[in-house]
């Protein structure tokens, strides 16, 4: 997975190589998918949801510029699997699911997999964190109609925000950077994500 989907497609920064090297993608998939889990592409976890494929992972992993002493937002924790690479990359992910039954199951394999440096909580992901923020890194793993205003208000100056935006359909991996006062979106990959639900995403008759 590593050398042929990730490597050999341009993918480069070796910490977020290892991290996706030593990190085991099949306790992040249902049984009966385990058998597809390093394959490149996108595995349903239940609930309408998916785990994004290896490719798409590291890459967004690596346009974040991730170093030891980023405090990172992650909207959409969905199976865990983007947290728990995202965990040895920075100093604290403060995760958001928007289903209860996904955040437990997280949970339970991050805890499993001994991560420490998460904290998982529950809601409206296109409304951020206001509590803990400014955040140095946020990644939105579900594609939004448009770049959510809290989000890019809850990112600390010189903070960077990677999501996907566009239609129901089709979206485009777009990386926003915050040189106060302004912002500078600069859009990157096409690519294909289930929709972010939320006041400032997709309503939930969308889904």
């Amino acid at each position: 997975m590593v050398e042929e989907q990730l490597r050999a497609r341009g993918i480069s920064d070796v910490r977020v190589l290892e991290a996706m090297l030593t990190t085991p993608r099949e306790i992040f998939v249902p049984p009966d998918a385990r058998d597809a889990a390093y394959e490149d592409r996108a595995l349903p976890i239940g609930r309408g949801q998916t785990i994004s494929q290896p490719f798409i992972v590291g890459y967004m992993a690596e346009r974040l510029v991730l170093n030891e002493h980023c405090r990172v937002l992650e909207i959409g924790t969905g199976s865990g699997y983007q947290t728990a690479i995202l965990a040895p990359l920075c100093k604290w992910v403060y995760s958001v699911e928007r289903l209860d039954a996904l955040h437990v199951e997280a949970a339970r394999i991050l805890k499993e997999l001994d991560i420490r440096n998460v904290t998982l909580s529950t809601g409206d992901g296109t409304l951020g964190l206001a509590d803990e923020a400014p955040f140095d890194r946020i990644i939105v793993s579900a594609a939004a109609p448009q770049v959510p205003p809290t989000l890019v208000s809850q990112l600390a100056d010189g903070g960077r925000l990677v999501i996907p935006v566009g239609g129901p359909v089709d979206q485009t991996i777009t990386v926003v950077e915050r040189v106060a006062p302004r912002t500078i979106e600069s859009p990157m990959l096409g690519c294909r994500f289930v929709k972010l639900i939320g006041r400032e995403g997709w309503s939930p008759e969308d889904a």
